[in-house]
């Protein structure tokens, strides 16, 4: 036999997405060039890999023994690649955090200097909602969270890195009326929400259920993007993180609507499970947001505490 550590890459890619089109995207490679390497794999094997019924494709059992070697071998092949760096006194090894897909407009400011400083790390980073960060933390599948609200069943450590503020927002479509918005404001405009399990809804839903604000109308969306999209379209109003509001409040595409009791306030926290043994690269990364937390906040986020 003789493949290749990129063939099994991409094999590897394909058995967990079960999929030549989404491999090619997260491998940043055309479809045909995923197809071909995939094609020269198989020709190695006389038992089919995998196998597509109807326009599904599937691993067999087969393939899935392969891809379970594959990983080994990749896994070792980075161990060895980390290994090096080590003996020539570098800092090296895998950080693996999670965070709510708000935090992605803080996140990377809290990470930028680490790499540059240490080019024999990798980062993976898992942007999803506060539910696969909790679950990400309980399979102790990461080392550190990122989150504003904390998980209370699990026993955490944290460190505090930035408040988090939501507020009313709307577009140019929104007209006042006055300066004065009452309550009637949620009834004139339809809602936009995030999707279940993300926090911004939880603490949308608690503001508006202390209000007694009738919901005759909802709108969802599963991505920050999209909702912001959807106000600057005029689809409706919704309370949102300012974190991610810088842009658009500069060009006045939205703006911060006053209302009694807003913003609610939180706070941006770096957690990590009291039981997990941090790696050196993981404790090294934690050093680094203790003391350099306090400058990136006021290099980068000056904008947003003029907001208070």
């Amino acid at each position: 036999m003789n493949y290749t550590l990129h063939q099994l890459q991409i094999f590897l890619k394909v058995a967990e997405l079960k999929s030549i089109t989404k491999a090619s995207e997260e491998l940043f490679l055309s479809q045909p060039a995923v197809s071909m390497q995939l094609k020269k794999f198989q020709d190695q094997f006389s038992i089919p890999l995998t196998e597509v019924v109807g326009r599904q494709l599937y691993v067999t059992d087969f393939g899935n023994e392969i891809a379970e070697a594959a990983e080994k071998i990749l896994n070792e092949v980075e161990a060895i690649n980390y290994k090096t760096l080590s003996r020539q006194g570098q800092l090296a090894g895998k950080l693996k955090i999670a965070i709510v897909s708000t935090a992605k407009y803080a996140m990377p400011y809290f990470l930028t200097g680490f790499m540059q400083r240490h080019k024999g790390i990798d980062l993976e980073m898992d942007v999803t909602n506060k539910a696969g960060v909790i679950r990400s933390l309980e399979n102790n599948d990461v080392d550190f969270a990122m989150v504003s609200v904390l998980p209370e069943h699990l026993s955490l450590n944290q460190v505090e890195l930035m408040s988090n503020k939501l507020y009313l927002v709307g577009s140019s479509h929104t007209e006042m009326g006055s300066t004065r918005v009452t309550k009637a404001i949620f009834e004139k405009y339809p809602l936009l929400y995030r999707e279940k399990g993300s926090a911004t809804r939880s603490a949308m839903e608690s503001f508006l259920t202390k209000l007694n604000v009738p919901n005759k109308k909802k709108i969802e969306l599963t991505s920050n993007e999209a909702l912001k999209q959807s106000l600057i379209a005029g689809l409706g109003i919704s309370i949102m993180p300012l974190i991610g509001l810088k842009n658009e409040l500069k060009d006045k595409e939205l703006h911060i609507i006053p209302f009694k009791g807003l913003p609610i306030k939180t706070n941006w926290n770096l957690i990590w499970l009291k039981s997990k043994n941090l790696s050196p690269v993981a404790s090294a990364y934690l050093n680094y947001v203790q003391t350099e937390k306090e400058k990136i906040i006021n290099e980068t986020f000056n904008w947003y505490e003029a907001y208070d």
